[in-house]
């Protein structure tokens, strides 16, 4: 997987979600997002991996999102899913991924 770095003129505060990120949604369940690319409007592409989920079995998912704010929202990924990223003042991630009706919060540290 290949993450571009931020090019010159990306705002800081967009720029400071780039790379890999790794945490546990609701403590046990892995997760990993790669921020890959992220264009001077906030525009990102984005891999998104989960583990073993409630019901849903693992699996990864290429898309795109945005940044607003300290927030990164991923467009709907292909099984239904809904994330978002919060950036946090001590450079954490506080993740929500929501499936069926099910939501699942955790934090993601940059790898």
């Amino acid at each position: 997987m290949t993450i571009t770095p931020p090019a010159k003129g990306i705002p800081t505060k967009y720029a400071a979600f780039s790379g890999m990120w790794a945490g546990r949604l609701e403590g046990t369940y892995e997760a990993k997002v790669a921020v890959q690319t992220i264009s001077p409007n906030g525009e990102v592409t984005v891999t998104f991996a989960w583990g073993n989920l409630g019901d849903n079995n693992p699996g990864e998912a290429a898309g795109v999102g945005k940044i607003v704010g300290r927030t990164l929202k991923l467009g709907r990924l292909p099984n239904g899913a809904d994330v978002s990223l919060v950036m946090l003042s001590d450079d954490t991630l506080a993740g929500t991924y929501t499936l069926a009706g099910q939501t699942y919060t955790g934090m993601f540290i940059r790898q």
